[in-house]
């Protein structure tokens, strides 16, 4: 909750600073949005590589559960398409787009900005922000009526950081690798899934 309200702090921040710097390149043609993703994928990648235990968690992870970061994803989008029927002032495409931030809102919201606008980065933003904050303040409900591996899914690319203790709290410590080995591979697809769509 307090990484949320951090960001929002910076995105308001950004929102006033915005029409006093402008989208001004940095000497010959160095793009500023562009070194700061450059910068956010490299400390992503750091992150992950930092980690010893998420290899050796990987390899006791039960088999069926390798398909759950599928499901997520495929749920996620089946979900964005039917919201995209709902919100026909939009493309469907960039509904998509919208839907592959996972929950992960600093990535995608610069991604889709990059490519498609403010506009649309902004609404990605506060789309991931609210899903990353009604899976910390749904856990223990969504584990309850809907199975354990539901905040895992719900979580999406935060199962990893973020929500990974209140979905420990709900699910159980059981549930930890599964949580992790979950929220690698959906972050690792962000980049790849937000950019396709932002390409459509």
């Amino acid at each position: 909750m307090k990484g949320s309200l951090i960001t929002l702090s910076f995105f308001a921040l950004g929102c006033l600073l915005g029409p006093v710097v402008g989208a001004r390149p940095l000497g010959e043609g160095i793009d500023l949005g562009f070194l700061a993703l450059c910068a956010l994928m490299a400390c992503v990648g750091f992150g992950l590589g930092n980690d010893p235990e998420t290899l050796r968690k990987f390899r006791h992870l039960d088999f069926r559960m390798a398909l759950l970061p599928l499901m997520t994803v495929a749920g996620t989008l089946c979900g964005a398409a039917f919201a995209a029927i709902l919100l026909p002032h939009l493309r469907l495409f960039d509904v998509l787009a919208v839907g592959s931030g996972f929950g992960y809102y600093s990535l995608s919201s610069i991604f889709i900005t990059e490519y498609r606008g403010a506009a649309l980065g902004t609404t990605a933003l506060l789309a991931n922000v609210l899903r990353e904050i009604f899976t910390l303040l749904l856990a223990p409900l969504m584990a309850r009526f809907f199975g354990r591996l539901a905040p895992i899914s719900a979580g999406g690319a935060t199962s990893m950081d973020t929500t990974l203790p209140v979905i420990t709290q709900s699910a159980g410590s059981e549930f930890v690798p599964v949580s992790v080995y979950h929220g690698v591979l959906v972050d690792f697809s962000v980049p790849f899934l937000v950019t396709f769509f932002c390409m459509l």
